[in-house]
Order: C-alpha cells, then structure tokens, then sequence
C-alpha cells in the first residue's frame, strides 16, 4: 500500500503562503485520488480539496480561491498551494487516499498568526 509523507507546513503570518507537499510510493501513484484534509485543535477533521487521476480537483467552500492543489506524477508528490492564509487554517494537515483505510500520513501542522 502506498504510504504518504506530508511536509511543508510551519508558522505564517496572516495573509501569508505556504506549500504543502504529500510525497507518495508505488507504481500506481499517477492512478490515485489524493486529497487534503485538516484538524484544528479540538476541532473534527474536514476535508480540504481532492485531486483525481485525471487532474480534475474539487475543493472546499472555505479554502475555494486561496489554496490550489496539483499534483506531479513523475514525482509521485500531490501539492496543496495555500495562499492568503487565515488564522482559521491554522491545523494538522494531512494527505490521504479517500476510501482506503491506514492511507493517513501523519500531517504535517500549520500555523497561521501575527
């Protein structure tokens, strides 16, 4: 089973970016759904935006027009690109395969705050 490591996150200002990346493992990584989740303290998980096979991506109401995700194949690394960023987002994120059971990474935190 493909196992999925995130990096990226860190400490930003309000307003400011970052880059998560999800890097993944085996041969079939170009044929898989990947999506961003989130968990903020004390908070349930919620879905951040999902990218298919084909390229298409869909994406929360309330990330929708500030974070991108994109994905490189020949890398076998999907992308969440989240720009003018909230105190909000501030939460574990975490990459995964929607469906398949034990494909959480073990998120990588970030932290939006002045």
């Amino acid at each position: 089973q493909a196992q999925l490591v995130e990096s990226g996150g860190g400490l930003v200002q309000p307003g400011g970016s970052l880059r998560l990346s999800c890097a993944g493992s085996g041969s079939i990584f170009s044929m898989m759904t990947i999506a961003w989740s989130r968990q903020a303290p004390g908070a349930q998980r919620e879905w951040v935006a999902s990218i298919f096979s084909g390229g298409s991506r869909n994406y929360a109401d309330s990330v929708k027009g500030r974070f991108s995700i994109s994905r490189d194949n020949a890398k076998k690394t999907v992308y969440l690109q989240m720009n003018s960023l909230k105190p909000e987002d501030t939460a574990i994120y975490y990459c995964h395969r929607p469906g398949v059971p034990g494909s959480w990474g073990q998120g990588t935190p970030v932290t939006v705050s002045s």
